[in-house]
């Protein structure tokens, strides 16, 4: 039986949420939806997918595609063209990127000369590195982070779709994923701000190479079953899909965070929600979520549609989802 009260709660509170999957001891405790979305309906999970993009290094340094998170992103990328005197771009590594340590020379991230280029990598790169050099400073980035995205396919030698599709979603059982390409700041608006389910798409620059940091479409199910994986240290139904070490590493702090993000650590693509509790979060724009607590053998997936300054999720999931987990009774909806 669906559990009305929180259902009427979520909708008068939490207006933009369209779907939670929630799981305890590995099975399904709380599902439910909104706004006429099924359990199985796409959203744009928004930097959730860098989260994912974390398990795909994961599972290419698994693989041997990548020697070590610490080789310099240059490796990948041979014939890049070094601008003279240019010296950081050189000195900065996958680790740097996957921390959100890595230095960029902008202010502001420049959406629109990246995403309307004909190679969002490249347009990334050239956006690596500066007069100030390595600090280890904590610069949060989503147009950064691309790089890894190229990283994946020159490491690999496959599109990051067929990547991922094969070694990952696959073996977790969601639905394949096909690219889809954005050619204006118009099409990136209207793909934003949606309250439509999506197809099971990811977003593709002109080259076929994934958006790293946004733009992959997933329903609460799939990310209910991505965060169950990690939650049991990389394995799903009995199988190997990312090495117990990635997941251990990547959820660990690597940096401390300031105010203006909570005061949260920072893992590799993952925050760091309760250093003493060991839980974790995937997090993205409009409150998606996919919450990992190993203490209480709890994982959390909710899939919103984009409404801004959405910052209270964790604190939801904490206070309202995880005490029904605890009771013991399923609030299911078919």
């Amino acid at each position: 039986m669906m559990n009305y009260t929180l259902h009427e709660q979520i909708a008068e509170q939490c207006g933009n949420i369209c779907e939670i999957e929630a799981l305890k001891d590995g099975k399904i405790r709380y599902r439910d939806t909104w706004h006429g979305f099924k359990p199985c309906d796409a959203l744009n999970v928004m930097s959730v997918t860098k989260s994912v993009v974390s398990l795909l290094v994961g599972i290419a340094l698994d693989k041997g595609c990548i020697r070590d998170i610490h080789q310099p992103v240059l490796d990948f990328f041979p014939d890049y063209p070094v601008k003279r005197g240019e010296k950081t771009i050189q000195q900065v590594t996958l680790a740097h990127l996957l921390t959100m340590t890595a230095p960029y020379k902008y202010k502001s991230e420049p959406w629109t000369k990246v995403c309307t280029s004909g190679d969002w990598t490249k347009a990334a790169l050239d956006l690596l590195g500066g007069r100030a050099g390595i600090t280890g400073e904590f610069k949060y980035s989503t147009l950064g982070i691309q790089i890894l995205t190229g990283v994946i396919t020159k490491a690999s030698k496959l599109s990051v779709i067929d990547f991922a599709n094969r070694f990952l979603f696959e073996p977790l059982g969601i639905a394949p994923h096909r690219n889809a390409e954005i050619h204006s700041a118009s099409e990136q608006k209207a793909f934003l701000l949606s309250k439509q389910p999506k197809d099971n798409i990811w977003v593709a620059d002109p080259q076929g190479v994934n958006t790293a940091g946004w733009g992959l479409c997933l329903s609460a199910a799939d990310m209910a079953k991505l965060g169950q994986m990690c939650l049991n240290c990389g394995m799903y139904n009995g199988k190997r899909i990312v090495s117990q070490e990635w997941i251990a590493q990547s959820t660990k702090p690597h940096c401390q965070c300031g105010e203006r993000f909570g005061n949260l650590s920072y893992g590799c693509l993952w925050w760091i929600t309760d250093t003493q509790k060991h839980s974790y979060a995937a997090i993205g724009d409009g409150g998606n979520v996919i919450y990992v607590n190993p203490d209480a053998n709890i994982t959390v997936a909710v899939a919103a549609t984009f409404q801004p300054r959405i910052f209270d999720r964790i604190a939801f999931i904490q206070k309202y989802i995880e005490p029904l987990l605890d009771t013991g009774e399923a609030c299911l909806q078919d």
